[in-house]
């Protein structure tokens, strides 16, 4: 980690020459770099992302959406959806019966749209029944679609194998997300502040840096429509109290997920918690409380070699399979992350 930090030190010194245009390209402070595995890259990738949860009510998945209009039989009742209001005509329709499969049949040809944009013609059922079963496990975390972010941008870049830097402008949603989604892990960029969003209110909002974007929009997800919840309730502790679960990201200065593999957590209703790493079992409690407004789930261990993850953590968000935490230190201002996932 030491031989990166320095190499990045360098890079936010240097000043890389363009043979093509001349043109003179800064790296910005290394304290704003962002990585493919940032969480804030995937806060953006939400935000910036096609939405694909809104019409779930008809083809069940997060994947992609149908455009619109569409038409659709259920109970043997032909809707045309020609806009997102129809959807609740939709949901009625399967409410109707309470004796009946709850099955949206579509009228195609119908086009589907990816999260990345891309769209496919969908000739029948066996087709749809398809791209659903080779879509990616999706996580429960919904677009981000109360926010968006106001084009262009621009966004610095450094390949640590080949030692370029070169700056890009991302014009759209579609360039954002995608650039982000292509970001090889060797790749470190930072984004050229300032930048403004639209939050929820339609307000123009100055974003300065990292930690004010990503504030801003964890803010932003509790006024959002989405599946994923936030806070301290039963229903978190419901999800937590319910099977057992893998540290999928930790983040101290650097990536340490890979010190906790092959631990298993298992949160009980009694607030203690019981870790698993092949015969060896590590006893410790867990607690939630609210300070400051802020929901708070604190983890305290036995022994030592989970010290780390002993924390005030910030719940951030979860869903029925994953948990997101993180902790600014009061010291030095840096940002630690703590993600659960159930196994």
């Amino acid at each position: 980690m030491k031989t990166i930090k320095y190499l990045l030190m360098c890079v936010a010194v240097m000043v890389f020459i363009s043979c093509q245009d001349e043109e003179t390209l800064v790296i910005q402070d290394i304290t704003q770099n962002l990585t493919a595995k940032s969480p804030l890259a995937s806060l953006i990738s939400r935000v910036s992302q096609n939405p694909t949860s809104k019409d779930n009510i008809l083809d069940k998945s997060s994947c992609f959406n149908v455009l619109l209009p569409v038409s659709v039989i259920v109970n043997e009742k032909h809707i045309t959806v020609s806009s997102q209001n129809d959807y609740l005509v939709v949901q009625n329709a399967l409410d109707a019966f309470s004796n009946d499969d709850d099955v949206v049949n579509f009228v195609y040809p119908i086009t589907i749209q990816y999260q990345n944009f891309k769209t496919e013609l969908i000739r029948n059922s066996d087709q749809l029944e398809n791209v659903i079963d080779n879509c990616d496990d999706e996580d429960g975390f919904d677009e981000i679609e109360c926010i968006s972010i106001n084009y262009p941008i621009k966004i610095s870049i450094y390949n640590s194998n080949n030692q370029i830097a070169n700056t890009t402008t991302i014009q759209n949603d579609k360039d954002l997300y995608n650039f982000l989604k292509d970001l090889e892990s060797n790749v470190f960029i930072s984004i050229n502040y300032p930048i403004s969003i639209k939050n929820y209110k339609g307000q123009n909002v100055v974003i300065t840096n990292n930690s004010n974007f990503e504030n801003s929009i964890e803010e932003g997800i509790k006024d959002c429509n989405t599946n994923s919840g936030s806070g301290v309730t039963q229903n978190f502790v419901s999800i937590l109290t319910n099977g057992t679960w893998y540290v999928s990201y930790y983040f101290d200065d650097s990536d340490e997920t890979l010190n906790y593999k092959g631990y298993n957590f298992t949160f009980n209703s009694n607030q203690t918690v019981m870790v698993v790493k092949e015969k060896n079992t590590i006893a410790g409690n867990w607690s939630t409380f609210v300070n400051n407004s802020q929901d708070i789930f604190l983890l305290k261990f036995e022994d030592s070699k989970l010290d780390e993850l002993e924390d005030d953590w910030k719940i951030t968000e979860y869903t029925t399979t994953n948990v997101r935490l993180k902790n600014k230190s009061s010291s030095d201002g840096a940002t630690d992350y703590l993600y659960f996932t159930k196994n």
